[in-house]
């Protein structure tokens, strides 16, 4: 499996000289297995509109293209309107949600009331693709590799959601968007256990986190505090402030290696193959 990160702010898309390194777009991670030659989105900040026109341009041949949304928050579907594909008409698209705790009465009023007349020109009935929209319980298979979700504690609108991903190259566990209120949540820690890669949420410093508990994030201690009780291979740390620029962010990710060693901060067009972890 290969990992390319489309968009790695939280909150808000922010842009100017001082957030070039990292980038400013909001959530969106592509994840493609070549054994298979197949995608699977997670989350459409407005990183996916990069992403699209980068399918485009691939000639990516895929039935249904598939997005698995950990929660519907602003800054995680923001960027679906602008998604090249979804104007394809000989186009599918998916949108996804998984865990048996969801409560979601309509998952298609939920996703389109963004693209409502009095906020957006084009609706999604005139859009051109076919939307399947599509509730799964706690595991699934996509592709050939196991998901399973587990509920995170994320205020608001029924939490977020976390996912493990495995097939026979390895292991990614995507924790975004989640908070460890009382201390860490050992269900993350069971998730992300032995993982070759956990990528976490770590929009805060932990004086920040102080300052902004029970907002439904974490700080940079809490991910690597994960990470090695968790016994992962390797950290990737994203979600970050829209305050936070690139000289921040590099002292924050230098802190954090003095604690976890392999970790890193996500950054815009940073691409990971999960094999090459193993090997390494």
């Amino acid at each position: 499996m290969k990992i390319k990160f489309y968009g790695v702010r939280g909150s808000i898309p922010i842009c100017g000289k001082d957030f070039q390194k990292y980038g400013g777009n909001t959530t969106c991670l592509k994840i493609f297995r070549e054994d298979v030659n197949r995608i699977v989105i997670i989350d459409a900040g407005t990183g996916i509109r990069n992403l699209g026109k980068d399918l485009i341009n691939m000639g990516l041949k895929q039935n249904v293209i598939n997005i698995l949304f950990s929660h519907f928050h602003w800054d995680h579907i923001q960027g679906f309107p602008f998604f090249a594909p979804a104007y394809n008409h000989n186009q599918k698209i998916g949108i996804l949600v998984m865990g048996k705790q969801r409560r979601i009465d309509n998952l298609k009023d939920v996703f389109f009331m963004q693209m409502q007349k009095e906020y957006f020109p084009v609706g999604p009935d005139n859009m051109g693709a076919e939307f399947e929209f599509l509730t799964y319980g706690d595991k699934e298979t996509f592709y050939g590799a196991n998901v399973t979700a587990i509920p995170q504690h994320h205020k608001f609108m029924g939490g977020s959601y976390g996912f493990r991903i495995e097939d026979q190259s390895g292991s990614i566990v995507v924790c975004t968007d989640v908070e460890h209120i009382d201390g860490i949540d050992e269900n993350i820690v069971n998730l992300a256990k032995n993982a070759d890669l956990l990528i976490h949420d770590g929009q805060y410093t932990a004086d920040e986190y102080k300052k902004y508990r029970g907002w439904g994030h974490s700080s940079w201690e809490h991910a690597a505090e994960v990470a090695l009780r968790a016994k992962v291979k390797k950290l990737i740390i994203t979600h970050h402030d829209p305050d936070h620029n690139d000289d921040f962010l590099d002292a924050m990710e230098k802190a954090c290696q003095d604690v976890f060693p392999d970790s890193i901060f996500a950054k815009e067009g940073m691409e990971v193959s999960v094999d090459k972890l193993i090997r390494s």
